[in-house]
């Protein structure tokens, strides 16, 4: 649409700013809602699930006419709506699959179920891409096919609403049956003081910041991989559309088919292990993007389109525990504390996780704006100079491997195992069963 990279970086990274404040407080909320039809997570993804519809479609249809600052608050203003619904959704279905399965080993599954749909999720932009944008440069679509983009949207926004409603629904009767969801209620008055003490209180228990903090660094890494490398893709080696699609559904399809593997591990080896070993192999598969962009001028572009495709396959399989074993790992970490203090907060505990990793996405993509900016980056221009093409490629690999490692590092302090969490769980259903028997 013609709008510069750092006013791009600002708009999104202060509407990802925003996504995170709202993140606690609509944990909060339905941590202490309790609706007798929807209960306590429900009603907020129903709501949500209609207003993101209608918002995506909207921001996709800003009009060209607009002056750049004109389109900077269409962008601006639909991102901070959009991401308020999006935060009525997602916030209660991540603590709802806390309440459905506290079980160590259910909660991989759920998790690694979760990440399969929600990697379909990410990739079927791009399928419709192959379908609906013609086979020309990111800049000339940008300028020429927005009904393209429209369409993409409406096909989005239709198909969230049928699988939205799908999941709420189906979803319906096994919370009203869970022991952690239906415990006894006690709402509590809401204090933003007390909300933010919280968030600084969990900060202050080693695993519950071991993990927010971990994949925060993670988090940024896989912005700077998949935002910048768009650009790295189209004009550094030079793929089209479709080519690009198909990188992108690679990569997405190596996190997809790795699941299994990472559930197999994350139960043999303890999920802190096969955490770190996934971040290990996307490191090794950025080291091999790397040897094909020094090598990119001497291979034809059909060449290296085939050359690329395992690679991106190989960080993605790397990336598969990367969405699914941090949230399984902090799910874990809550359970426990649910267990200790018998009280379901999941909610604000999500919200807190949330708000930490969004936080840590919106700097990233306003650096990442800035950094474009620098580099003299023009998506106005099909062909990049060298310069900016190198620098690119330096953004990406230095970017990604920098926060890959702090989060090994820190993830590698995470001390929960399993022996842990099914010891707590046996004591406390033995607990509750000789609390029964003395009634």
């Amino acid at each position: 649409m013609g709008i510069s990279g750092s006013l791009v970086g600002i708009a999104i990274a202060i509407s990802s700013l925003w996504d995170g404040v709202s993140d606690p407080l609509v944990g909060y909320l339905s941590d202490n809602t309790k609706n007798k039809f929807f209960g306590k997570r429900l009603g907020f993804m129903f709501f949500g699930i209609f207003v993101i519809a209608l918002l995506n479609i909207c921001i996709w249809s800003m009009p060209s006419s607009l002056p750049e600052f004109g389109k900077f608050l269409w962008l601006l203003i639909g991102m901070l709506a959009i991401e308020t619904a999006n935060t009525c959704f997602g916030t209660p279905y991540s603590a709802l699959a806390i309440d459905l399965a506290p079980d160590y080993n259910e909660q991989s599954k759920i998790q690694s179920f979760k990440t399969v749909f929600s990697i379909l999720g990410m990739v079927l932009p791009s399928v419709l891409m192959y379908f609906f944008m013609p086979s020309i440069s990111i800049s000339i679509q940008a300028s020429h096919s927005q009904s393209g983009y429209i369409k993409i949207a409406l096909i989005n926004s239709a198909l969230l609403l049928l699988f939205g409603l799908l999941m709420i629904f189906s979803t319906l009767k096994y919370t009203r049956k869970n022991r952690l969801y239906s415990q006894d209620f006690v709402k509590e008055k809401f204090s933003f003081s007390k909300l933010i003490n919280g968030y600084f209180d969990i900060l202050k228990k080693k695993n519950f910041r071991n993990v927010i903090l971990g994949y925060s660094f993670a988090t940024i890494s896989s912005a700077f991989l998949t935002s910048v490398g768009l650009h790295l893709f189209t004009y550094c080696y030079h793929f089209s559309s479709p080519q690009i699609s198909i990188v992108l559904i690679s990569l997405f399809g190596g996190a997809i088919l790795s699941q299994p593997l990472w559930v197999y591990l994350s139960k043999r080896i303890e999920k802190k292990k096969a955490l770190i070993y996934s971040l290990s192999t996307i490191i090794f598969g950025i080291f091999l993007i790397v040897i094909t962009f020094l090598f990119r001028e001497y291979i034809p572009v059909e060449t290296m389109f085939f050359i690329a495709i395992p690679c991106l396959v190989f960080c993605g399989v790397g990336a598969g525990a990367m969405y699914s074993l941090p949230f399984s790992m902090y799910a874990d970490v809550v359970t426990l504390e649910i267990i200790e203090t018998k009280n379901n907060n999941a909610g604000s505990y999500t919200g807190f996780f949330t708000f930490t990793y969004n936080l840590a996405n919106s700097i990233a993509l306003l650096i990442i704006g800035f950094l474009l900016d620098i580099i003299k980056f023009d998506s106005s221009e099909p062909v990049q100079a060298l310069s900016v093409q190198n620098g690119l490629g330096m953004i990406v690999f230095f970017g990604c491997t920098i926060f890959l490692s702090l989060a090994i590092m820190t993830f590698s302090k995470y001390s929960v195992k399993r022996s842990d969490v099914l010891k707590i769980q046996l004591t406390s259903q033995r607990n509750k069963k000789e609390k029964i028997a003395e009634n």
